[in-house]
């Protein structure tokens, strides 16, 4: 035991299991008399060993445990991609573990965000006696949305794999280096930029790369694109703390925001349906809480201190202090204005006040950039009633991200050279246009292939800085659809070529307003990537068979086909 400036560190705890495995935890609590409320954080990414002064010194003791079978603890580790992972069960053992401590007062709160966060949910689901409250953010409802349904996003899930799972399980295994992810990361930055590794095909194969406990999972998740592991629709039910849940717009994790309504509707007691509470701002995965993402600077009142934000929800239900935690509203969200964003708040998520508002597609057969695609509220003069490009995955539309290879606000005028990508855009708005929810592509499509991609972004197109020069194009949210799946995860429905059908693009969550002298932009394309997997337009099994065909994709918009863009408008 050490300590240093009131703080009491307990490294390498060792924490028995019902079925008498060993987690290995460190822990965090104030160098004082007395018993504090316990704060559990469990991970499957090694167990912090620093970063909880500040809520040690606001009187909590905190635990930070690895999961089964990695880092210190016993055991062989299954990851959340399969149904029983006995997560669950641990995840009860620890809470009732910490609540029993001698410097514990028996109330306790779990902490952490992405699989920590599903951890939390996965023993929340067996009310362990002593849980009070937790803080799981920025996880989705289901396995499936962590890529995409029926898709796979190679960028993401790649290094993931690489350098946050595999590297433990080679020292494990006996495996030559990389032994930790810092070391798997400066090979993941040489060999992702000499372009090893995302042009690799076909994907299935690739997962002989990764050590065993990694790869037949690894396998099984991609031969199974459809499984669905968590049952969030069930868990709610047997939840009954409240939780407070972070997410962001450039999230690839935001379907975390689903959790509110769920619990709104099914948690198991009043205080988990009224009081679980959610905070979402124009963050991406890792930045949480910044300002600054991905190189916009969203404004003075975009930065939230998470920490603090934390200690206060804590405050409330675990020390019983009445600092009006449970009289905020449900939802408390950033409208997006470039510099001038604002919060708003709500009673749910998506707010129930938003009024859906359809701008309808059109152009003269050019919706190309500097092409006449267009957005308009009433329709418009159109002499052609389809727009088509060539996707060729051979030549991908590609990601834009930064070099961590995470989603981000991304300014499109950098594919604006680009042939493969429709765009229709407003007039310039005379009044702003503010929505909050989630933006909808309805398009009616055909392609030359039996089964092929088709994206939509939605863009706020700022004014010409100058006459001769585009202004900046944000990317608000975005939404995907692979054709074969357009109806159904579970069924795969090939096109015919040169038939049209509908497909309804749900859009990323989002809130953001329109100023006045700006243009709503509609980007309509085939690939993204590698944030997703390349549609081969071969209708095959794209992660297992290597062949590429270049397709003709079409948008048609008539009377007989109204493509169009459906927009949540709120009154801000």
């Amino acid at each position: 035991m050490s300590g240093a400036l009131g703080i009491l560190t307990e490294p390498n705890v060792q924490v028995l299991m019902r079925d008498g495995v060993h987690m290995a935890a460190h822990v965090f609590r104030p160098d004082a008399d007395g018993r504090f409320p316990g704060i559990l954080l469990r991970t499957p990414y090694d167990r912090p060993k620093s970063g909880f002064e500040r809520y040690v010194r606001a009187g909590y003791a905190v635990v930070s445990m690895d999961s089964r079978g990695r880092y210190g603890s016993e055991g062989d580790w299954v990851p959340f991609t399969e149904e029983h992972t006995g997560d669950a069960e641990d995840g009860y053992d620890s809470v009732e573990w910490l609540a029993a401590q001698p410097w514990c007062d028996g109330n306790v709160g779990t902490l952490g965000a992405s699989y920590n966060a599903w951890m939390q949910w996965q023993l929340a689901k067996l009310r362990p006696p002593h849980l009070v409250a937790m803080c799981a953010y920025t996880i989705p409802l289901e396995l499936t949305e962590v890529d995409w349904p029926g898709g796979f996003r190679p960028g993401r899930r790649i290094k993931w794999w690489l350098t946050s799972m595999a590297p433990d399980l080679r020292r494990r295994h006996g495996l030559p280096p990389p032994h930790t992810p810092e070391q798997a990361r400066q090979e993941w930055d040489k060999i992702a930029g000499e372009g090893h590794w995302i042009g690799y095909l076909p994907w299935l194969d690739f997962t002989r790369h990764l050590p065993p406990g990694l790869a037949e999972y690894a396998k099984d998740w991609l031969e199974h694109p459809n499984r669905r592991a968590w049952k969030f629709d069930e868990v709610h039910r047997e939840v009954a703390v409240p939780n407070l849940d972070f997410s962001g717009w450039y999230d690839h994790c935001n379907g975390s925001m689903q959790h509110l309504q769920l619990m709104q509707r099914h948690g198991r007691t009043e205080t988990a349906r009224s009081q679980t509470k959610l905070i979402a701002g124009p963050w991406n995965h890792p930045s949480l809480g910044s300002r600054i993402v991905a190189g916009f600077d969203f404004g003075p009142q975009a930065g939230l201190d998470l920490p603090d934000l934390i200690i206060r929800w804590f405050d409330h239900w675990l020390k019983g202090i009445d600092n009006g935690v449970d009289r905020e509203p449900a939802v408390r969200y950033f409208a997006m204005a470039g510099r001038q964003g604002q919060w708003r708040s709500a009673d749910t998520w998506p707010p129930a006040d938003a009024t859906p508002c359809e701008y309808l597609l059109s152009s003269d057969g050019d919706a190309k950039f500097g092409g006449s695609g267009r957005l308009s509220i009433n329709g418009g003069h159109t002499d052609a009633d389809a727009d088509r490009f060539s996707y060729d995955p051979r030549n991908p539309v590609p990601t834009l991200w930064t070099r961590e290879w995470f989603t981000g606000p991304a300014d499109r005028r950098r594919l604006e050279g680009r042939d493969d990508i429709l765009c229709y855009r407003s007039e310039p708005l005379t009044d702003a246009v503010e929505i909050a929810g989630y933006p909808e592509a309805v398009l009616f499509v055909s392609s030359s292939a039996p089964d092929t991609d088709f994206f939509a972004r939605l863009v706020d197109e700022h004014p010409p800085a100058v006459e001769t020069a585009s202004g900046p194009a944000p990317e608000m949210c975005y939404g995907m659809v692979r054709a074969r799946h357009r109806n159904s995860l579970d069924v795969e429905e090939l096109l015919t070529p040169g038939d049209v059908v509908e497909l309804r693009i749900r859009l990323g969550p989002t809130a953001c307003r329109f100023e006045p002298g700006h243009r709503i932009r509609l980007e309509i394309t085939s690939s993204d990537f590698p944030n997703h997997d390349r549609n081969h337009n071969t209708g095959k099994n794209d992660l297992a068979d290597p062949e590429l065909v270049v397709a003709t994709n079409a948008v048609h918009h008539s009377a007989a086909h109204p493509s169009r863009l459906v927009l949540p408008v709120s009154e801000g």
